[in-house]
């Protein structure tokens, strides 16, 4: 096979088979059940009906020997005659075993029907890059810095396919280690929750503006009655039940017009509550919480049963998370092996860091300033 430096070709391929997924599976085409009133009768076969076109054979690429050619380019030569007249002798053969040594390379995902496009493209490529040979753009300074770039891009793929198959070298003991050493991760509850926003929807009556002072003012009032409004539920929640009801209610009074959250949460894992929450996991069974709070609401939660999630059903998440680590580390480690120092007179200065519109105060420095709120937790909802 010839060897040539069919950058683009390659390199495109390359994105192509990581980007391609594994081909799946066709359904499996069931032959009708027989009849009992009548015999078995074969269907007529595609040829035999009028205005259909007979379906290609699949092809068989087990009953290609491995040296036997799958591409001939004919007048295409890896070292054409010195006065690069055509000979008719002259071509380029890639056997099965050449190709699949490429595909190997630069596209192992790539899906059985879309090979013949590959080829074609490969081909061409090939096509032109004798031609480029020959008007000696091999040789030109412009092609040999493309020819370092693409190696550079190459042997970092490369290096990130590598480290890729290492990180999932994750053995059954990694895993249990990983399950013993992070029991509590994988403890689970039914639990029941009430929300209960933070702040009432103030309707303002057609026509009227209010001032600041008076939208502060209802603002406040709105936001005292909702937590009265959590302390009420929460009792009622601790005596009666209901927390369907009971959540319900909450998003009435806070004049929500949105569907509220469902109160049961079966199954549930400590990473689902956010970490000021995590004392819900020292309630007993059938204890219900005092009542939490955070940026968005109020939190009821009632402790259901608890267990332990099996080590079967979350074998494939924890060498996951393993794999995950481990790639980071990888590369953390190769990353930091070297920092490139850029000059800033060529490149310019780099760019400040976005302060996402907050501004700081002079006061904010100070010792005794106070703290900016914290922003609203992650897996709660939000009022609309």
């Amino acid at each position: 096979m010839t060897s040539r430096g069919l950058l683009c070709l390659l390199l495109g391929a390359l994105a192509w088979g990581q980007a391609t997924s594994s081909p799946s599976a066709a359904p499996a085409q069931t032959a009708p059940a027989p009849s009992s009133q009548a015999p078995e009768t074969k269907p007529s076969s595609p040829q035999a009906m009028p205005g259909n076109a007979a379906e290609p054979e699949p092809p068989d690429p087990t009953s290609v020997a491995p040296d036997a050619p799958v591409i001939t380019l004919p007048g295409v030569c890896e070292h054409p005659p010195a006065d690069k007249t055509s000979d008719p002798n002259c071509k380029t053969v890639v056997t099965k075993a050449d190709f699949e040594q490429l595909l190997s390379a630069i596209a192992p995902n790539i899906p059985p029907q879309a090979k013949r496009q590959l080829a074609t493209r490969y081909a061409m490529g090939l096509v032109m890059a004798t031609k480029a040979e020959q008007m000696g753009l091999d040789k030109t300074p412009r092609f040999q810095e493309m020819l370092k770039v693409s190696r550079t891009q190459a042997l970092a793929q490369e290096l990130n396919r590598t480290l890729s198959e290492q990180a999932g070298q994750v053995s059954e003991k990694d895993i249990k280690d990983y399950y013993d050493k992070n029991a509590a991760a994988y403890e689970s509850a039914d639990l029941e929750r009430i929300y209960i926003p933070k702040s009432k929807q103030v309707v303002t009556p057609k026509g009227v503006k209010p001032t600041a002072a008076e939208s502060k003012a209802q603002q406040q009032q709105g936001d005292a009655a909702m937590k009265a409004e959590a302390e009420k539920i929460r009792a009622a929640a601790a005596a009666s039940g209901g927390w369907d009801k009971l959540q319900t209610e909450a998003f009435t009074v806070a004049g929500l017009k949105t569907k509220p959250p469902a109160t049961a949460m079966p199954n549930t894992r400590r990473s689902v509550l956010p970490a000021s929450q995590a004392s819900v996991w020292d309630l007993k069974p059938g204890e219900v919480s005092p009542l939490m709070s955070d940026s968005s609401g109020y939190y009821v939660y009632k402790m259901g049963k608890k267990g332990t999630v099996p080590l079967d059903q979350v074998s494939d998440e924890i060498k996951g998370k393993l794999r995950t680590q481990r790639m980071q580390d990888s590369m953390q480690e190769i990353q930091q092996a070297s920092t490139p120092t850029l000059n800033d007179a060529y490149f310019g200065a780099p760019p400040a860091a976005p302060n996402f519109g907050i501004q700081m105060k002079l006061e904010d420095t100070k010792p005794d300033a106070k703290a900016p709120k914290p922003a609203p937790k992650p897996n709660q909802p939000e009022p609309k």
